[in-house]
């Protein structure tokens, strides 16, 4: 596993070092460098001792299985929630749909679908906002017409943005929600 040694080298610290630090035995610190990955109590030494997340380990050699068809489907279910977006919706149904009819339920798409999810609830919430100031409060303000076209902007902002990512064969999907 080239991120551990990495950063342990980073660090300035042998596996010996690393393993009086964090408990774990120099074998299982020798294991994990060639490529197991860090389970349970290893996983949460090492993130503690060496004060990273553990989703450090977990995304570590997502970047490198990442399998082309799969990739194809990630980028799919993306953009589609673009034109989906003006009725928000139809950002969550349509990617979903697609999602399972084609199997493609990774994490990758869990995320993408995850983050459409909360702009949904972001759309709803500001709706009801803008609902609010116009009827019970009174404000008669072109400003307001502002919010739902702002939440607009920002949604495809990031449809876009997971879009580059994905194009360069990355899968750090930001922001990182994962709500399925």
């Amino acid at each position: 596993m080239g991120k551990l040694s990495d950063l342990r080298e980073h660090l300035n610290l042998t596996q010996e070092e690393l393993s009086e630090k964090s408990g774990i035995s120099i074998r299982t610190i020798q294991r994990i460098e060639s490529g197991q990955k860090p389970k349970g109590f290893t996983l949460k030494a090492f993130a503690i001792t060496l004060g990273v997340e553990k989703s450090f380990f977990d995304e570590s050699n997502a970047a490198e299985s990442l399998d082309p068809d799969e990739l194809k489907w990630n980028k799919i279910v993306n953009m589609l929630a673009l034109p989906g977006s003006f009725l928000p919706p139809l950002n969550v149904l349509l990617p979903l749909a697609i999602m399972y009819l084609k199997k493609q339920n990774n994490r990758v798409n869990k995320k993408l679908v995850s983050i459409q999810i909360c702009w949904t609830l972001v759309a709803l919430f500001l709706f009801v906002i803008v609902l609010i100031l116009n009827d019970w409060l009174g404000v008669k303000s072109q400003f307001t017409m502002l919010i739902p076209i702002l939440w607009l902007m920002l949604n495809t902002v990031i449809i876009t943005r997971n879009a580059m990512i994905l194009g360069k064969n990355n899968d750090h999907i930001l922001p990182d929600i994962n709500v399925l």
